[in-house]
């Protein structure tokens, strides 16, 4: 039974206030209850597993990115304090965070990618600070500048991925959608279960590959596109035989989108930088006429390789694709594999928009119900058509 103080706690002369005398001061007619006690533990509790997420991602990563997830940990370990200090002696013995907090720490030990970052950074927005009454207005705005500098971290790992992703999603969702209407479609028409089954098989194959061979093309086509508008490097070379007076270098520049007069003082401060070292190579100078910009490397590296987009998208589709198939496979036919294919599906759908949300720092449930409604009810229509095909046949 935890100790409830009813007596305002004395401040020391000249000492500064305690979270307790603060909560005290600001709210002179309450005195904590049992009730205040357990939620001050829980707060303490997620507290204290919020910071050994950031210190298990840190134990993951080098460099700046560890600096960064230390300083999120150190930052949790001054709001536990607040708590610890507000509990006095009612502290007690350590209790379990909440659910979701302890998942999380479970993830961050044993995988810790964009996927952890993804949930921290909704763990972040969650926080209910900015309405409690006994933390800080400090605290509250601590937490919406984790949950910024979490989407920072998440965004770097989005950015990697975000080429090869979405051939994955794009590739499941596309199998999984197209082949249960396919399916649907001519089983509802009253052929045969073999007939069902092989086609199936057949849009499987064809899905995947015609999928494989878009993507390659269309991330291939976009790089190259992307590379055709970068600063060539062999315009660097000419540089140093400029005619400084003409400084046609400022033309470059201007077409780039600078005004005359950025333009013109860029031109110049890059002739005046390689006249003062012409020793140098000229792609040595900051702001050369090849220096492409950081917004022409981030595109490249987003679109990801064309080859791992292919690859993604074949074995994605595939494996979308294969999943309405499976009832037909195991001999069921009829009503009983139509319900099985769509029920099967409907999951394999939830999880795919629930991960797309996830990564994107959006509703998760929001994402798989979306999902779950524009491929069923693509589907469905399908299903319908072939139904009223059938009759028309028979």
């Amino acid at each position: 039974m935890p100790h409830l103080s009813s007596e305002p706690s004395r401040r020391p002369p000249g000492g500064s206030p305690t979270p307790a005398q603060r909560a005290q001061e600001q709210h002179p007619s309450r005195r904590r209850t049992a009730a205040d006690v357990r939620r001050w533990r829980r707060l303490l509790a997620d507290e204290r597993a919020e910071a050994a997420v950031y210190r298990d991602l840190a134990g993951r990563r080098t460099g700046e990115e560890r600096e960064i997830l230390l300083a999120l940990a150190r930052a949790e370990k001054r709001h536990e304090t607040h708590w610890l200090d507000l509990l006095g002696p009612d502290v007690g013995a350590p209790v379990r965070g909440d659910l979701r907090t302890r998942a999380l720490g479970f993830l961050a030990r044993r995988f810790g990618g964009v996927f952890v970052l993804a949930l921290a950074q909704r763990a972040e927005a969650r926080s209910s600070y900015a309405h409690d009454a006994d933390a800080t207005v400090t605290m509250a705005a601590d937490e919406q500048i984790h949950e910024e500098v979490v989407r920072a971290l998440a965004t770097r790992g989005r950015n990697r991925l975000s080429g090869t992703f979405r051939a994955a999603v794009f590739g499941a969702n596309d199998g999984l959608v197209s082949n249960l209407a396919l399916v649907l479609g001519i089983g509802a028409s009253g052929v045969a279960t073999n007939t069902v089954l092989l086609s199936g098989l057949a849009g499987l194959l064809a899905g995947a590959l015609s999928m494989g061979a878009g993507e390659f093309v269309s991330v291939r086509s976009q790089r190259e596109l992307l590379e055709a508008s970068s600063p060539s490097p062999d315009a660097a070379a000419a540089l140093p035989h400029l005619d400084v007076d003409a400084n046609e270098l400022a033309l470059v520049y201007r077409a780039r989108g600078m005004t005359v007069e950025d333009a013109t003082a860029h031109a110049d401060a890059v002739l005046a930088r390689l006249t003062a070292a012409p020793a140098e190579h000229p792609l040595a100078h900051p702001g050369g006429v090849a220096e492409p910009s950081a917004d022409e490397g981030d595109d490249l590296e987003t679109h990801g390789t064309a080859w791992g987009a292919a690859l993604s998208s074949f074995c994605f589709f595939a494996s979308g694709a294969v999943v309405p198939v499976l009832p037909y496979l195991f001999g069921l036919d009829g009503l009983a594999a139509v319900v099985v294919a769509a029920g099967l599906v409907g999951l394999a759908l939830l999880v795919t928009g629930a991960v797309v949300g996830l990564l994107s720092g959006t509703s998760p449930l929001t994402r798989a119900l979306r999902q779950l409604a524009i491929g069923l009810g693509a589907a469905g229509v399908t299903y319908v058509l072939g139904l009223i095909f059938g009759a028309t046949v028979g």
